[in-house]
C-alpha cells in the first residue's frame, strides 16, 4: 500500500455544499473555486437547491439565475429529492412571501 500525499488526499475530496458556499462559488469566490476544482464530487442537498431557487426568484434576474441553478444542478449529486422538487419549493417560499 502505498502513502498518499496531500494533493492526492485534496483530490479525493468529496464536498457537501450549503447555501451559502453555492453563492459564494457563484459569486467567483477564488478561495471556494479553488476547493471545488479539486473535488471529487459534488453533493447539494435538494433544500439547497430549494434556497437557490427561492433567491433566483426574488432578484432583478429571476431567468438568469435560475437558468444558472439549473445548469450547477445538472454537474453536481443532487441528495435525496430531484431539481424539480427544490425548483417548486423555492418557488412556493417565494409566493409565501408576496402574502
Amino acid at each position: 500500500m502505498t502513502k498518499k500525499g496531500k494533493s492526492d488526499f485534496l483530490r479525493d475530496h468529496q464536498y457537501l455544499l450549503d447555501t451559502n458556499i453555492v453563492i459564494a462559488l457563484f459569486g467567483e469566490d477564488i478561495s471556494v473555486q479553488k476547493h471545488i476544482a479539486r473535488a471529487k464530487e459534488i453533493f447539494i442537498p435538494s433544500t439547497v437547491i430549494g434556497e437557490l431557487f427561492f433567491g433566483a426568484f426574488k432578484s432583478s434576474r429571476p431567468k438568469e439565475n435560475a437558468t444558472r441553478i439549473e445548469n450547477f444542478s445538472v454537474v453536481s449529486t443532487i441528495l435525496v429529492c430531484g431539481v424539480g422538487t427544490s425548483r417548486e419549493y423555492g418557488r412556493i417560499k417565494h409566493l409565501l412571501l408576496k402574502i
